[in-house]
């Protein structure tokens, strides 16, 4: 068993080789003066089982390219079997053509990562089950649910606690967060007139006195989460809290959660902290590395990974 980090999230990648007892695969990716990709594996890789760890986080494009160039290189080293692992699947939000004329390119980067040469993909919380159809190869989507829960549970402990989803769309995985910690839920309706706005227009579901958490995949601009929290505040919550797994957290995102009324917002490594994350006093961040470690230790070893889940 090989691990290969790209340069998306090199911490977390190291927290996974710790957890594995194992040193990271010796490589080399940089850039060329024009910006190319260059990939050179240091190390003998010829029939081992390799993993490359690489989200495809901002800037999504140059990770991607990153990641389908490892492959490509893994792949003429003779590499036995190659599992993409990609704790955040960038282009995850185009999973369907909402209007005329437009793309799917979750499919299309699914189809990247196939013709590189990958065997395997192992993923968390993808923003649509569905696009784990798009791959033609063994997909395993993790779930950050029982990381999420521990903590709550861990921290609410003796208060009354009610799982928000933040929109409709949503209310699957919160209710399934609900269920593990034995909380109530509640949904927040709201109008989007425009991407990257959201109005909240109501709250369906009784949260005055409760500590209200608010459950999503990912987090963006933050606009969505900080308008829910002040509408939650006004309908009678005692305080406000937010567990995300993807903190994309992009334009002014921190700056605007930092100044809400929003008391904590979690979030998962599978993204690398920006210095402004890692300095706000109202962001903390979970570590999936022992998740996504033992994941790949059962998949190197034929086992079961739902079985984490249970």
């Amino acid at each position: 068993m090989k691990i290969v980090a790209g340069n998306s999230n090199r911490a977390l990648s190291e927290s996974i080789a710790a957890y594995l007892n194992l040193p990271l695969t010796k490589s080399v990716v940089r850039r060329f003066a024009d910006m190319e990709v260059f990939v050179e594996i240091q190390e003998n890789v010829r029939g081992e089982d390799v993993f490359v760890i690489q989200s495809t986080s901002f800037p999504a494009n140059d990770h991607l390219m990153e990641l389908l160039i490892m492959i490509d290189a893994l792949k003429r080293a003779s590499a036995r079997r190659i599992t993409a692992v990609l704790p955040y699947f960038g282009y995850a939000r185009q999973d369907r053509k909402p209007q005329a004329r437009t793309p799917i390119s979750a499919k299309l980067v699914a189809n990247l990562i196939t013709t590189a040469g990958a065997d395997r993909v192992l993923t968390l919380d993808l923003h649509a089950g569905q696009i784990q159809g798009f791959f033609d190869i063994p997909t395993d989507n993790l779930f950050g649910a029982p990381a999420l829960a521990q903590d709550i549970k861990e921290r609410y402990q003796g208060k009354s606690v009610k799982v928000i989803s933040p929109d409709v769309g949503g209310v699957v995985r919160a209710r399934a967060l609900a269920k593990r910690i034995d909380a109530d839920l509640a949904i927040v309706d709201k109008r989007r007139e425009r991407a990257g706005e959201s109005e909240v227009m109501n709250i369906i579901g009784d949260v005055e006195g409760r500590s209200c958490i608010l459950v999503d995949d990912i987090v963006d601009s933050g606009g969505t989460l900080c308008n829910a929290a002040e509408a939650l505040l006004k309908n009678g919550a005692t305080e406000v809290s937010a567990y995300i797994t993807h903190g994309v957290l992009s334009g002014g995102a921190v700056a605007r959660i930092t100044s809400s009324q929003l008391k904590e917002l979690v979030i998962t490594d599978s993204i690398q902290a920006t210095e402004a994350v890692r300095v706000s006093h109202n962001i903390r961040t979970l570590s999936v590395a022992p998740l996504i470690g033992e994941a790949m230790r059962r998949t190197t070893e034929e086992r079961s990974v739902s079985s984490l889940f249970d």
